[in-house]
């Protein structure tokens, strides 16, 4: 699903990194949390093993380390609603919409440059 790219928001949080292996994406979603706590409009982009993030079915980690479903589910009691997903790392995991345990609007590379012209700030975990 490919959307029109929003022309400005305060803070972009790009997560690349998959849910286990390190902390990167725990940070990432964390920093997106407090950023939305005190009142930026916040918008979160998924590429590369970043949008393994959003797979249906998340188990926790090696060594019980802590998945990452439950923070993405406080997303919306957050107000953090603009999710955006990179459709060439979907297809690189063989992953569709339908896949994603939240709904993420697809995007082309041109229209990733869109989206970071658009923030202020932009953070990449």
């Amino acid at each position: 699903m490919t959307t029109p790219v929003p022309v400005e928001g305060d803070l972009l949080v790009i997560l690349r990194h998959s849910p286990h292996g390190s902390s990167w994406l725990r940070e990432g979603l964390d920093a997106a949390l407090v950023a939305a706590a005190f009142g930026q409009s916040v918008t979160l982009l998924f590429m590369a093993n970043g949008v393994l993030a959003l797979a249906k079915g998340q188990q926790a980690g090696p060594l019980g380390q802590k998945g990452t479903a439950a923070t993405m589910d406080m997303l919306a009691m957050y107000d953090i609603e603009s999710l955006f997903v990179a459709n060439d790392a979907l297809a690189e995991f063989g992953l569709a919409q339908q896949d994603l345990m939240l709904p993420a609007a697809g995007l082309e590379a041109e229209a990733i440059a869109e989206l970071m012209a658009g923030h202020r700030q932009i953070l990449t975990f």
